[in-house]
């Protein structure tokens, strides 16, 4: 199939075209400091033009780009930056292991604000549900990761 062509077609018969997620911009206020956190982390480090430095976590067909003026925002206010893993207590050993500051496991408890203290159960999803279970951490400048527990896909992804 070549990139013109439509992959589906949704219930009304109208054309889908495949549209994927490929890199993600953050804003970092010291490219060589943030260089050096996401290397840490294991993440590769890509080929990119000057100026801009391009990082994709293991296993992500997503890239993290930062570098000088690529963003107007403020540098440490991207949040909630979603992490699948397979496994919440690995994911979090692993960055633990890499020097990286990670929460306790927690999962979402009932009548609080999403991902908000007052919200917060200690502990992983008691029946280890798929999405169910998280851990955050964030980088120098402050930009919010939230590892996502998924221990099964819904259907059709």
């Amino acid at each position: 199939m070549s990139t013109r062509e439509v992959s589906s077609n949704d219930a009304s018969g109208i054309a889908n075209v495949d549209m994927k997620l490929e890199v993600v911009v953050i804003p970092v206020s010291d490219v060589d400091r943030a260089k050096e956190f996401y290397g840490r982390l294991g993440w590769r480090l890509d080929v990119t033009p000057p100026g801009v430095v391009q990082i994709t976590p293991h296993g992500s067909g997503c890239s993290v780009q930062f570098g000088t003026n690529l963003t107007s925002a403020a540098p440490g206010s991207v949040q909630s930056l979603y992490l699948a893993v397979a496994d919440i207590e690995a994911a979090r050993d692993e960055l633990r292991g890499r020097g990286v500051e990670v929460s306790e496991v927690f999962h979402e408890g009932m009548g609080g604000a999403r991902f908000h203290d007052d919200g917060r159960v200690a502990g992983p999803s008691p029946d280890r549900s798929t999405y169910g279970s998280f851990a955050t951490f964030s980088d120098p400048d402050g930009n919010g990761w939230l590892l996502q527990e998924i221990t099964r896909r819904l259907p059709g992804r």
